[in-house]
Order: structure tokens, then C-alpha cells, then sequence
């Protein structure tokens, strides 16, 4: 049996840390959406061994036991001792190491399709907590949608949908180690952005408040090593984007509008400056 799932990217469009866990682990605070550029996950089962075997069109992913997506395959075979192996093969669209969650979301489509496959019965928030043992964005993955997150990344609370909104992704030529930029916290020393704020303004659909107020706190630990992720958003403002963000640990900077000439507009001036440049939208 076979079949294949959507794995689409993530943004985060506030992102906070007001605290550690005793065991180092980071509380986290976010707002976070999916939008319209995805991999595209087939996943087949195999009833003549239990090997887990994963492949992928790209030649900067993993295909053994680092991948996240065969840890999703191993996490429930083990797990509800299944006896079947299984073949994944990824389609990448999704930038790797770019802070777009594309490692996350392919493990969280190997578990929604698992659990269907397998009939596991398992609900969204089941798979979600499993999600948690392989990354802290996988939780948020297995939704792909509009949602407050919390916690260790497995408190997911799905909001309404955003206002009409179009988004220039901009990927500069660096990949960033998402735990070398989490070592460089100083919580003392952080700004914390206003997600209570950008909650509201999500709740309201008031697309100009949500700009006044998005924010990420680690943005000025990766820019500082980065310094090309601060030249992105100055290039996304001029030519006229709404507001500009980096995503996750970076470096993707995206560039958020409410008009699509305008955002059209943004993207091709973009194309001049960065290789790696999308114009998609939210997913409903």
C-alpha cells in the first residue's frame, strides 16, 4: 500500500523563548502558519521485510537514520511494533537548513501517513506528542496550519485563518545549525516580541496590526552572524513589502504583504538579489 502527503513549509510569524526547562529544553511561544511551497512525501509499505529505506531528489539530505522522516517511520514501528518495512521517497521543493521546517514537516507527513496506512487510529494530537520525540517543529507539522504553539513545541492550539496574505520567501547562500544559535541565548539579554499583540491582530484579521507586530527573538543571533539576513529584510522593505522577518533559526527572511501586485512586485525585484527566492501563500 502506498500513497503520497503534502509536506508544506512553515514560517514562523512570531517567535518567542521566555524561558529554559531544568533539562535545557526551551519554552517556547509562537505563531506559526504554513504556506503553499511543499515536498511532496510517497510513502509504501512492504510486507516482505521491516527495512526502513528513505530517498530523496536532493543531494544535501540524509537518507539513513539522521533523516527525519525515517525517524518518523522508525518511531512508530517500534513504537506499535509494526512488521512491515517501509519505502519514502521525497520530493524536496523545500529548502534545506533554512529555517522553513522542511525536515520537520516531511517526519510529520511520514506519521499522518503511517498512522493511516498502518491504521494506527491515532489522533492528531497523539501523533503530534510522538512528533516531539524526533524535533520541536514536528508537533506544529502535523497540523500545517495557523496555530498558537507552545511549550516544548507540542502545545498546539490552531487559530483562524490569516487575513488575505501574500508571502516573498528569500533564502540567502548560508545554512544555519539550528542548536548552535539556540547556545547563544541569554535570556536576560533577550527583546521579546509582542505575541499576545500578534494574536489579537491574527483573531481580528487585521493584517496591518499583525505587521506592527510580528517579531523573532532569535533573529539577532543568527543576523549577527549573519549579517546577509539584515541586508534581506532591508531589500524586502524597499521594495515595498508590508513587514520582513527572518523564520526560525534562519536564514530564510520572508517578506509579508496584503496586496499581491505589490507582493509580485517585491519578488521580482528579489530575483536580483537572492538565488532562492518564492512567492507563495498561507495554506487555508
Amino acid at each position: 500500500m502506498q500513497l503520497i502527503e503534502k509536506a508544506p513549509a512553515k514560517i514562523n510569524l512570531g517567535l518567542d523563548t521566555p524561558y529554559h526547562h531544568q533539562d535545557g529544553a526551551e519554552e517556547w511561544n509562537m505563531v506559526m502558519t504554513s504556506v503553499d511551497l511543499a515536498d511532496y512525501v510517497e510513502i509504501q509499505t512492504l510486507t516482505k521485510h521491516k527495512r526502513i529505506r528513505v530517498a530523496s531528489d536532493s543531494g544535501f539530505l540524509p537518507n539513513d537514520q539522521r533523516n527525519l522522516a525515517y525517524q518518523a517511520a522508525h518511531l512508530l514501528q517500534t513504537k506499535f511494533n509494526v512488521g512491515e518495512g517501509v519505502n519514502i521517497r521525497i520530493k524536496k521543493n523545500i529548502p534545506v537548513a533554512a529555517g522553513l521546517g522542511g525536515g520537520s514537516s516531511d517526519a510529520a507527513a511520514v506519521l499522518r501517513g503511517l498512522n493511516q496506512l498502518w491504521q494506527l487510529g491515532l489522533t492528531w494530537q497523539e501523533l503530534a506528542e510522538l512528533g516531539l520525540q524526533i524535533d520541536s517543529d514536528v508537533p506544529y507539522c502535523v497540523y500545517g496550519r495557523t496555530a498558537h504553539v507552545r511549550g516544548r513545541g507540542e502545545r498546539i492550539t490552531p487559530l483562524s485563518k490569516l487575513p488575505a496574505a501574500w508571502v516573498v520567501l528569500a533564502k540567502p547562500k548560508v545554512s544555519v545549525s539550528t542548536p548552535s544559535i539556540l547556545q547563544q541565548i541569554r535570556y536576560d539579554e533577550l527583546a521579546h516580541p509582542d505575541i499576545d499583540g500578534l494574536l489579537r491582530a491574527v483573531r481580528d484579521q487585521d493584517i496591518e496590526e499583525m505587521c506592527a507586530v510580528m517579531g523573532n527573538v532569535l533573529e539577532p543571533l543568527t543576523a549577527h552572524r549573519y549579517p546577509e539576513i539584515t541586508q534581506l529584510k532591508q531589500q524586502l522593505m524597499r521594495f515595498g513589502a508590508d513587514a520582513a522577518q527572518m523564520s526560525g533559526t534562519g536564514p530564510t527572511v520572508f517578506g509579508l504583504c496584503s496586496k499581491q501586485s505589490r507582493a509580485q512586485r517585491v519578488f521580482n525585484g528579489m530575483k536580483g538579489f537572492c538565488r532562492e527566492v518564492y512567492l507563495v501563500r498561507p495554506l487555508p
